[in-house]
């Protein structure tokens, strides 16, 4: 096993509210998270030596770019472009900065605009597959791709769109009860069922809409958030793992399958003992995929897990607490940060929305970068209130 991330404090989870459209800059969602994050922490902007960041739609700058434009001279310095496994990957190398002492304030921030050419701009030049094997046969966006991926499932493993419907249902009625969900309303299973397709079997209420916006988070020794006043978590567990089934034309599971009894021995913890899960949910159908590859049930069964298991706000297992991204939005690389901040807040005691009883454990899982029939990038931690 890994060593352990004792001595590490995760804290001041922040999200810039998030807009459907903006005329700024991804560097100004960014930055006004960085300010928020030292004013949140009560420290200077000197204090911060260490700085990880993601972005869709920062290019061509890098974090490289944004320490000279914000004025950070930081020891430690991170650009992590796996968009939905970024935020576990920064907690993770964060962490291990803290305990190596090559920082004392590690600032982790995602952010992206959404202008009228910025999102364009991300589906066509996504990666190599998306310019030179969609784009030239008149593919454009994630939604055929992902099509693909739930067909297969839903063959494999005789599930329905009702199945997977159950799940976007209770998303969205845990985002009606947050302040900062672009799109509060509550659905019904029929209102998923009716909802126009977009590319067969995704439907419209499948599909993120997407929006600019900013999340963050602070990272440092347990010493300096008590000295600090703050209220933090620490990692119990952690897990991260790339193009986790090479070869493979198609998957049925997501990279977590591979490292998952890693992630529970770490936590000397198991799915049961866990008081909420955060996935990540470009599509309903991978969050049930990540549900699988983590062991909250088995391989095929979350049709039957999901239906079985109120996954709202003041059920047996909160889902996304904040509604995820299918209430959010998804603010570009932001949303590999959603879950993960939400998880901090949570357990914190500062919640954007209910507070979910006695909530001591929290389970994150991160999936990034889809190319073709599945993500290259998986990464899952625990986090627990010391």
């Amino acid at each position: 096993m890994p060593a352990d991330y004792q001595g590490v404090a995760v804290t001041c989870p922040v999200t810039i509210p998030y807009e459907k459209r903006s005329d700024k800059s991804a560097a100004w969602w960014i930055g006004r998270a960085l300010r928020t994050l030292i004013e949140a922490a009560g420290v200077t902007k000197a204090d911060i030596d260490g700085f990880a960041a993601s972005s869709f739609t920062l290019h061509p700058d890098t974090s490289v770019g944004l320490i000279d434009h914000f004025g950070l001279t930081p020891r430690f310095l991170e650009w992590i472009p796996t968009g939905g496994a970024s935020g576990i990957m920064a907690l993770r190398r964060s962490a291990r900065a803290i305990q190596a002492g090559d920082a004392e304030i590690i600032a982790c921030i995602a952010g992206d605009t959404n202008n009228a050419d910025s999102f364009k701009g991300i589906l066509e030049n996504f990666s190599c597959f998306s310019t030179q094997a969609v784009l030239p046969y008149g593919g454009l966006g994630p939604n055929g791709v992902f099509a693909m991926i739930m067909r297969q499932y839903m063959e494999a493993f005789d599930a329905t769109r009702e199945d997977i419907g159950r799940l976007a249902v209770m998303q969205r009625a845990n985002g009606a009860q947050n302040p900062l969900a672009l799109l509060k309303k509550t659905i019904t299973l029929e209102d998923y069922m009716a909802a126009r397709p977009i590319a067969e079997p995704v439907h419209l209420l499948d599909c993120v809409m997407p929006c600019a916006g900013a999340d963050g988070f602070l990272v440092m020794s347990e010493d300096r958030a008590q000295s600090l006043g703050l209220a933090y978590v620490t990692i119990a567990g952690s897990i991260e793992r790339h193009n986790a089934f090479p070869g493979a034309e198609q998957l049925l599971q997501t990279g977590h399958a591979v490292d998952a009894g890693s992630l529970w021995e770490q936590a000397s913890a198991g799915p049961d003992d866990m008081d909420l899960l955060q996935t990540y949910d470009d599509y309903p159908v991978i969050s049930m995929m990540q549900m699988e590859a983590l062991g909250f049930c088995g391989l095929g069964e979350a049709k039957h897990y999901v239906a079985e298991t109120d996954m709202t706000l003041t059920g047996a297992l909160p889902h996304n607490t904040s509604g995820g991204q299918l209430a959010m939005g998804q603010a570009g690389a932001a949303g590999g940060y959603l879950g993960l901040v939400d998880a901090i807040r949570q357990l914190t005691r500062a919640p954007l929305g209910p507070q979910i009883e006695d909530a001591e454990y929290a389970c994150v899982a991160g999936y990034g970068m889809v190319n073709y029939t599945h993500g290259l990038c998986s990464a899952a931690a625990i986090l627990r209130r010391p």
